[in-house]
């Protein structure tokens, strides 16, 4: 249940920065509590505040790291008010249980938030237009609200400044009609950041930029095998060095999200802290992962997923498809470990202070980052400020505040402010890393093409493993994008096999979707193949007929919306028509995060060697709130996926990570883009996700269509390890 509350007179306001003076809403959907004296009993989510000046203020409660949602959120507000968008500044919140939910991450902020939001703006404009007819005697009837004014039918107006104080006096209304979609002013246009300016003239304060007095610069060296600890460390060497002030070490702390430990060097400046680190001697006890060979556990996994494993779901009779079956296709996938490797590394500035802490820092989840530091601090939360800078990207590491802990326990320990700065080789070799995995299918086909069978097994370490110490299988939850996939099969199986894990596994930017889209497109084009079928007719015909299918949640998947993007995809690449000789299509479909994406890939091989020369991508995510931010989402998933695609793996020998910089982990490189062709489907349902369905389609796309131009197929990424790129 949404409420709105006014809370304009009281003085918590001042608590998240907001100053009194002007109207000011809180808005909450999980309670309908009353209690007009505890405001904060009703969990606030966003608070706005107009002043009387005009200047319209929104504290955001989610994370910027360039996806744009600090003016996606803002817009919708507006657009519902009718504001002047010229009129409107962001404050970011602090993290804390009062805003809700701000884990920023899973594609789920506008769809967790949009609703409110309407609710928030259309309340502002009932409590203007009432402030009005108020100031001018006449009935609300005769009010309009139109770009920050409230206009009377006689042609006379009132801007929504002269109205902040008065409107403030109100009772907020319980019921607020939403404007009809076709009167949208904001949502569903195309908004420039409204953090562009910042961003362009450098006054944007990302991590790294953030300082404070007297404050110390900290680097950590940690034990290149996953949970190793320190034996013994010289620091002779690294306290020689021009600017270090000490050397301690920092224990590590057994806990998902605890600092790994090691040996951290404080300086006055990064570059001395970088080299007192290099200088250090340090004696490891590697522990129980100093065996770990990427090479040969790949072997391992791969000899699991060819024998029986753990049933997740069935169907129908696989194994009588299969014995009735007129064709038998199999094969098996492999996916490496990857890793985030945002352009801002890891980094927090962080000062502890008697019973009290302060932190700045780029994270995703500013609250479960409160909850660690007061935890490791023995301190209550209340006494744990995390204020939350801009992110130079994320991707899902900056979910996980073992960097924040870090820069506590150095805090603490030397009773200074400090700011803990990774390396990029700190962060490639030390990460949260997204699950290599083994995948085996088979499936059957009859005499006209059709699949009767399918069984998919698969094993990877778990994320769960990171929670849960000794978990050796996927769980549940990480099996129903196997599970859970359009295709319409009388007869499927879906099993599991064990796969101990022996570094940290987290979730990175589109999570499992990356290993299950890449295997199930790839095989849906190989049995397409098999059954001598155009690849696009083909899919569209295992989708079957238009229905909604029965899943989890109040989201049903819609497999004619499905059909819709494959087919508009399609559509605007001309599917079918002539190519340069050497030139092919591949393409793709995946229903991730609610959202309905399809991707056809343009490649070339020529001399053995792939480029990509175009990418259509479709998406229909519901309701577009910025067309601009979604343009922007599908075209960075493009290079994103590319970059897997290409370049990324991560090995690992004698227990530590081979992979240490941009040179051994490369990124696409500008010229190796492709012109990235974006369609968004105009639609009045829900919003969904955006900032991840674009990734799984492109590394499926791609190997359809070298497949299609040389007849090879590739089982294994990236294609660096095949020597095409």
């Amino acid at each position: 249940m949404i409420t709105v509350k006014n809370i304009s007179r009281r003085n918590f306001i001042k608590s998240i920065g907001l100053v009194s003076g002007g109207l000011i809403l809180s808005c909450n959907f999980n309670s309908g509590s009353e209690d007009e004296k505890e405001p904060f009993v009703f969990n606030p989510k966003l608070y706005v505040q107009l002043n009387p000046d005009g200047s319209l203020i929104l504290v955001a409660t989610r994370s910027e790291m360039g996806q744009g949602i600090r003016t996606a959120l803002t817009s919708v507000i507006a657009d519902e008010m009718e504001a002047d968008w010229s009129r409107v500044t962001v404050q970011q919140a602090t993290g804390d249980v009062k805003f809700g939910d701000q884990n920023t991450d899973g594609s789920r902020s506008i769809r967790y938030l949009y609703e409110s939001m309407r609710k928030v703006g259309a309340t502002f404009k009932a409590m203007l237009i009432t402030a009005a007819a108020k100031t001018w005697e006449v009935p609300e009837s005769e009010c309009t609200a139109d770009n920050h004014f409230v206009v009377h039918t006689s042609g006379k107006k009132i801007g929504y400044g002269d109205l902040a104080e008065m409107a403030a006096t109100l009772e907020v209304p319980k019921e607020v009609t939403l404007k009809s979609p076709e009167n949208f002013k904001y949502i569903g246009k195309t908004l420039p950041s409204i953090d562009v300016e910042n961003y362009a003239n450098g006054s944007a304060v990302f991590g790294l930029d953030k300082r404070i007095a007297d404050m110390k610069f900290v680097a950590i060296q940690r034990c290149p095998v996953t949970f190793g600890t320190v034996k013994s460390f010289d620091k002779s060497a690294a306290l020689k060095v021009n600017g270090v002030l000490d050397v301690i070490e920092i224990p590590r702390m057994e806990k998902p999200f605890g600092a790994l430990g090691g040996v951290a060097v404080i300086a006055t400046n990064t570059w001395a802290a970088f080299k007192g680190k290099e200088a250090l001697k340090v004696e490891w006890k590697f522990g129980e992962n100093k065996d770990y060979d990427s090479e040969k556990y790949m072997e391992q996994i791969m000899g699991n997923v060819h024998k029986k494993g753990t049933v997740q779901k069935s169907t129908g009779d696989v194994e009588s498809a299969f014995e009735k079956a007129h064709t038998i296709v199999e094969s098996s996938f492999e996916a490496p470990l990857l890793v985030h490797a945002p352009m801002e590394v890891p980094n927090a500035v962080a000062w502890v202070q008697g019973d009290s802490c302060e932190v700045w820092a780029p994270t995703q989840d500013p609250q479960t980052a409160r909850t660690e530091v007061a935890d490791y601090l023995g301190i209550a939360e209340d006494k744990v400020t995390i204020n939350i800078t801009f992110l130079g990207g994320g991707f899902g590491r900056k979910s996980k505040p073992d960097y924040i802990v870090e820069a506590v326990a150095v805090s603490k320990a030397i009773k200074a402010p400090v700011q803990v700065i990774w390396s990029r080789e700190d962060d490639i070799q030390h990460s949260y890393y997204h699950t290599v995995s083994a995948q085996y299918m088979k499936a059957s086909l009859d005499e006209n093409g059709k699949v009767t069978g399918w069984l998919h097994r698969f094993a990877f370490p778990s994320i769960e493993s990171t929670f849960e110490p000794g978990t050796d299988e996927p769980q549940g939850w990480e099996t129903h994008t196997a599970s859970n996939i359009p295709y319409d099969l009388p007869n499927m199986q879906v099993e599991t096999g064990k796969a101990p894990a022996h570094v940290r596994i987290g979730w990175l930017r589109s999570v499992i979707n990356i290993p299950h889209g890449f295997s199930v497109n790839v095989f849906a084009d190989e049995l397409a193949h098999a059954a001598g079928m155009d690849p696009l007719e083909f899919r569209l015909k295992m989708i079957g007929e238009d229905r909604l299918e029965d899943t989890d949640g109040d989201y049903k998947y819609d497999t004619a919306r499905l059909k819709y993007v494959l087919k508009k995809a399609a559509e605007n690449a001309e599917w079918g028509k002539t190519l340069p000789e050497g030139h092919a299509y591949g393409i793709a479909v995946q229903y991730s995060f609610l959202s309905y994406v399809a991707s056809v890939v343009e490649v070339s091989v020529i001399q053995g060697k792939v480029k990509v020369h175009n990418v259509f991508t479709v998406i229909d995510c519901g309701t577009a709130v910025n067309k601009d931010t979604i343009k922007s989402q599908l075209e960075g998933s493009a290079v994103f996926g590319m970059s897997l695609t290409y370049y990324g793996k991560i090995t690992a020998k004698d227990g530590a990570i081979e992979q240490s910089n941009f040179d051994s982990y490369q990124m696409l490189r500008m010229p190796e883009a492709p012109k990235i062709h974006v369609e968004i489907v105009e639609s009045n349902e829900r919003p969904t996700g955006v900032g991840e369905p674009g990734v799984p389609v492109i590394a499926p796309a791609i190997i359809n269509a070298i497949f299609k131009a040389t007849g090879k197929r590739y089982y294994s990424l990236p294609l660096s390890d095949h020597n095409l790129v």
